[in-house]
């Protein structure tokens, strides 16, 4: 039941960033194709009927992670407090940004929250990729199963690190990249004219910088984190994962080439998930290891709800999850096609 549930909640996960990765990295390049008030205006809608739907799987996410492990939970929330707090900032400053740029027809009022929708959005992207490094990388741990972490201290990777240091930046640089891909393409799926050749212009640059990235990235965690290669030697099958992340890479790249951008986001979509369970299958069955002694580091067991509250949790779970897919697979369907404003004629 424990690795069932490490497995459902990679999942949901791994759904939450494809979903909101895309709200995300659209006010990344929310700047860089809306150049006029029109414009910012549809790459907004693009994500209106949907970005605060998308968050319920962060918060569906959260309350798996409670009632599953609630070991991790207690341990890594209290560890993570400042980053933790940040993030629940640029959250809600990102969820006002676009919900009050709109409030008042002023020449200041809105650039300002459109800065603040882009801003909020970037850090998110960088504090996502830097929590995931922290998780892969390992936090020191004591014999109760607590730590704190500064926000930096000398950014090397050692017993007593920072939550930013070089790997965690790494993958910091790696998320936004990849998140301003993915939004690039759902704006360019989404839209059409300009704003389409602008946002596959972005889409494509962003392609070589995850790649690059990629490539950095998995190197500098096969060499931080033995966990990862051991489970690759010993399970050779976990070689799936990192073989979607590569073929939903490839993908982009090829429907790119063809304008097949709903296949190109769809490749997106596989890198991410093939990133986020290759690193789940890396560090497996830790959840949080322990950079400074591998044996304090907290595991499936060790975290775990009694056997019988994850059956009866799982009996819950899946009528809930099948009412949150049935509700997305309505919403996704109702607003789909191309976005317009409303008297504009094509």
């Amino acid at each position: 039941m424990e690795t069932l549930w490490f497995c459902l909640v990679a999942i949901m996960i791994a759904g939450y960033v494809v979903l909101d990765g895309f709200d995300l990295g659209a006010g990344i390049v929310h700047f860089c194709v809306g150049r006029t008030e029109s414009q910012r205006r549809r790459v907004l809608k693009a994500i209106g009927p949907v970005w605060d739907g998308n968050e319920v799987w962060l918060i569906a996410g959260g309350g798996t992670l409670y009632f599953a492990f609630p070991g991790l939970y207690s341990s890594s929330f209290s560890g993570f407090y400042l980053p933790l707090m940040i993030v629940l900032w640029l959250l809600i400053l990102r969820g006002v940004a676009i919900e009050f740029r709109n409030h008042l027809d002023n020449a200041i009022w809105r650039p300002f929250f459109d800065a603040l929708f882009m801003g909020a959005s970037a850090l998110l992207a960088v504090f996502y990729g830097a929590a995931l490094g922290n998780v892969i990388r390992g936090v020191p741990l004591d014999p109760a199963g607590e730590f704190f972490l500064p926000l930096w201290t000398d950014f090397r990777v050692g017993s007593q690190p920072g939550i930013l240091d070089w790997y965690t930046i790494l993958v910091g640089l790696l998320a936004f990249a990849t998140l301003t891909q993915h939004g690039a393409l759902w704006i360019a799926l989404k839209t059409e004219d300009i704003l389409e050749h602008r946002a596959r212009r972005v889409a494509s640059a962003a392609w070589f910088a995850v790649i690059v990235l990629t490539l950095i990235v998995t190197g500098a965690t096969l060499r931080i984190q033995p966990q990862v290669l051991s489970n690759l030697v010993n399970h050779p099958w976990g070689c799936v994962f990192p073989a979607l992340a590569l073929a939903g890479l490839s993908g982009v790249a090829f429907f790119l080439y063809h304008a097949d951008h709903f296949k190109a986001f769809l490749g997106s979509c596989c890198y991410i998930v093939g990133m986020l369970t290759s690193a789940a299958f890396g560090v497996f069955p830790y959840v949080l290891p322990s950079s400074a002694n591998p044996a304090l580091g907290l595991t499936i067991t060790n975290t775990a709800t009694a056997p019988y509250g994850l059956k009866v949790a799982l009996f819950w779970w899946i009528p809930g999850m099948l009412l949150v897919l049935g509700y997305s697979v309505f919403i996704y369907r109702h607003f789909a096609g191309k976005v317009r404003l409303e008297g504009e004629t094509y």
